[in-house]
């Protein structure tokens, strides 16, 4: 690689390298899966693909939003099962109670989101802390009052988890609408770019006159929303509410597709396309490993390996970036600064990638 395509590659911004290494998953994928006899493309596995992304496309959704904070959660599995088993147990297979049984989900996530918030905020809790203790308080309430499956989803609400526009299920859909809507969130609301500056240095930002507490809560409540309406989608899908949910690892997995999207874990830097791309990429390995029978335990070692390059790639580019930064703008001494780059954070007030 010559000095020139470095430079080039240096330049890309996050997003646009996550979006590379889809493009690279997926060829190297087709082609394994061609030799195996398979092909990647074909519409049972491109359903597949998109089926997987759109749940755990939810959740990471809602934890971009708190990450860029500067904090993270860990109740996301946990609000899943719950309101799965709210959803069903409140629709109750009557067609007509499945608006009842939305905003119940949606009023229950959202009290769940409020509590990490204040949590974390106000009482100044480490959010590792604050909303793995909410969660294990969560998942007491499930296991005393849950033994198995409750309630009943009506068919025509299951449509959402199994019905399809051509090979692009619904719930993908709506799913990439609401990854639509985050991005315009975080571009055009001045939350959205109290975020980002609340992630870079949360102190900074107060002194700046951002509410910070509000901001903070704002962004739990919107990931516990956004797991709730993954929770519906379970609900959806199996035809009834299920408390195993929160075994299933959605909360570790959408922390890894964040952050292999480019959001640093820090906050301050990301972008809600480049935890799309995070995700896309997981569904494509897992649906990869799923057509070639790989075990189990080696398919979850093979992911570990690809989010910790993926991580050592953007913090590798990150000190390069550092190293080959001019000391003093071109003028020499005194020279004006130049402008941030597109991964760097930026002042309350002004943008940032995302």
């Amino acid at each position: 690689m010559t000095i020139v395509d470095r430079q080039r590659l240096r330049r890309l911004g996050s997003t646009e390298l996550v979006y590379l290494a889809l493009a690279g998953v997926l060829a190297v994928g087709a082609v394994l899966v061609a030799v195996d006899g398979g092909n990647l493309f074909g519409t049972a596995n491109l359903v597949d693909m998109l089926t997987r992304s759109s749940l755990l496309g939810f959740v990471a959704l809602g934890q971009t939003f708190v990450i860029l904070c500067g904090s993270l959660d860990l109740s996301v599995g946990y609000v899943m099962a719950l309101c799965s088993l709210i959803g069903a147990t409140t629709m109750a297979g009557d067609p007509a109670k499945v608006p009842l049984g939305i905003a119940a989900v949606l009023v229950v996530a959202a009290g769940i989101g409020l509590v990490n918030g204040l949590i974390v905020s106000v009482l100044k809790v480490n959010p590792f802390i604050a909303t793995l203790g909410v969660g294990l308080i969560v998942k007491g309430y499930l296991d005393t009052n849950y033994k198995g499956p409750a309630g009943e989803v009506p068919g025509m609400f299951q449509q959402f988890g199994y019905s399809r526009i051509g090979f692009l299920p619904v719930s993908t859909a709506v799913m990439l609408v609401a990854v639509v809507l985050g991005i315009l969130y975080l571009r055009r609301s001045r939350t959205g770019y109290h975020m980002f500056a609340i992630g870079g240095s949360q102190e900074v930002a107060r002194l700046s006159g951002i509410r910070t507490g509000r901001v903070m809560v704002t962004a739990h409540v919107l990931c516990a929303v956004a797991a709730g309406i993954a929770g519906l989608l379970i609900a959806a899908r199996f035809g009834t509410g299920s408390a195993l949910v929160y075994g299933s690892g959605y909360d570790l997995d959408s922390i890894a597709a964040v952050v292999l999207g480019g959001t640093l874990l820090m906050g301050g830097r990301g972008s809600i396309a480049g935890t799309l791309g995070g995700v896309l990429i997981l569904a494509v390995l897992d649906t990869v490993f799923n057509i070639l029978e790989v075990d189990p335990f080696f398919k979850d070692v093979l992911r570990g390996v690809v989010i910790i390059a993926a991580v050592a790639i953007y913090a590798r580019r990150q000190i390069d970036r550092r190293a080959s930064r001019p000391r003093f703008g071109p003028g020499g001494n005194g020279g004006l600064p130049r402008d941030p780059a597109p991964d760097e954070p930026v002042p309350a007030g002004q943008g940032a990638d995302r």
